[in-house]
């Protein structure tokens, strides 16, 4: 294995990366502005982004903060949000569980959906990549928007004012999942198990925040594996 080897698989995830930035500006954005309104510093919505990087447990910790919630529900509906990054680890540790703790350490740090969703699609296309390249592909991915979602929430935070409701920012969301989940409904049992989790996230839509998805991911991946072993 090369260095230029390595560089290469790692300029093809940065390449993969790089789309996202176009949605991840919206959406960074979006989420500084919404946390000057909820009263928070410059310096707390920073240090609210670089610890936690992952936009649907903020915006979650957020609301319940601005419904005046006790810190013990405030962490819990962070958690509840962010319990999906539970199995993309697991998802993660057949490919690259055996690289160095250093390396696991930063994976963990920069888990998002946007680098899970690319480096499995990456790693299932491509089964013969070794542990190096598949380290280096998920850094790349990584790298195009990670420092983008930062400078964009601080830019949120600075003229959150002065952007017009009409830029309806929020519009990043949806589609920044659409993007991500739309090229892998490629089997019956993908299709299922995004039908399940769509019908059951909105007939639990009442419960508190991220309790319904939690219980839509479970269903869905049961229905997808039943699927798949009839299929």
């Amino acid at each position: 294995m090369t260095a230029a080897t390595v560089k290469s698989v790692y300029l093809r995830g940065l390449r993969a990366g790089a789309p996202f930035v176009i949605v991840v500006v919206p959406f960074s954005l979006l989420f500084g502005v919404a946390a000057t309104d909820a009263g928070l510093t410059l310096g707390q919505a920073m240090g609210f982004t670089v610890l936690v990087i992952a936009g649907a447990s903020q915006f979650a910790a957020l609301q319940m903060m601005v419904d005046q919630a006790g810190i013990a529900f405030v962490l819990l509906a962070a958690l509840a949000v962010n319990l999906r990054m539970a199995m993309y680890s697991a998802a993660l540790v057949p490919h690259i569980g055996a690289a160095p703790l250093w390396q696991r350490a930063c994976v963990a740090y920069l888990l998002f959906d946007q680098t899970y969703l690319a480096s499995v699609k990456a790693y299932e296309e491509e089964p013969d990549l070794t542990l190096r390249q598949k380290v280096a592909f998920f850094f790349g991915v990584a790298t195009p928007i990670t420092p983008v979602w930062c400078a964009m929430t601080a830019v949120g935070v600075l003229v959150g004012a002065t952007i017009p409701e009409a830029a309806a920012l929020d519009f990043a969301l949806p589609i920044t999942f659409l993007a991500m989940v739309a090229p892998m409904l490629r089997t019956s049992a993908h299709l299922a198990a995004a039908a399940t989790s769509v019908v059951v996230a909105l007939a639990l839509s009442g419960l508190p925040s991220g309790f319904g998805l939690l219980i839509a991911a479970a269903c869905a991946m049961a229905v997808g594996v039943l699927v798949e072993d009839r299929v």
